[in-house]
């Protein structure tokens, strides 16, 4: 018995789980940011994407903590060195940010769905303010969940590249 086949159950065909899994967050972070960020500048892009969005939103707060207990399974294998603890504390903070581009897209979505319609032209400040605040806090979700999967990309990468330079 090798040291991944101890790994426990997180492997795929006697592969780690982990570098596996985190190509599809690594996809999917980005094309969800645009989602979200296109879905906020561009009316014709929210119509058309409509509920996908927050969809994708929703299949990475499912898949960020399991690509984490993954990452952590792997640890165990691979030993505690400088870059992988790097690498893990990094990829705990993504979750949060995971979490608020699909509350933001939710909220996008049921906004421009059902809130905006039945808004009335004397309420048109607060429905303006309102889309702002939303879009604003999409955007921001967005970039940061970005930026955190860039961060933790370029950690793992040398966690696991790094002593080949």
């Amino acid at each position: 018995m090798n040291a991944l086949q101890s790994a426990g159950d997180l492997q795929v065909g006697g592969l780690p789980l982990h570098p596996l899994i985190v190509h599809v967050i690594v996809v999917l972070v980005p094309l969800t940011a645009l989602a979200i960020i296109l879905g906020t500048l561009w009316p014709a892009a929210r119509r058309r994407l409509g509920i996908v969005t927050s969809l994708a939103a929703l299949v990475l707060v499912i898949l960020v903590p399991i690509t984490v207990a993954a990452g952590q399974s792997l640890e165990k294998v691979v030993g505690e060195r400088p870059g992988v603890l790097q690498h893990a504390s990094l990829g705990g903070m993504l979750l949060p940010w995971a979490i608020a581009m699909f509350v933001a897209s939710a909220a996008q979505w049921a906004w421009f769905r059902w809130g905006v319609p039945r808004a009335t032209l004397e309420h048109a400040r607060r429905t303006t303010a309102i889309s702002i605040v939303i879009g604003v806090v999409a955007v921001i979700s967005a970039v940061g969940a970005v930026v955190m999967v860039v961060l933790i990309g370029e950690s793992g990468a040398r966690a696991v590249w790094g002593g080949l330079a």
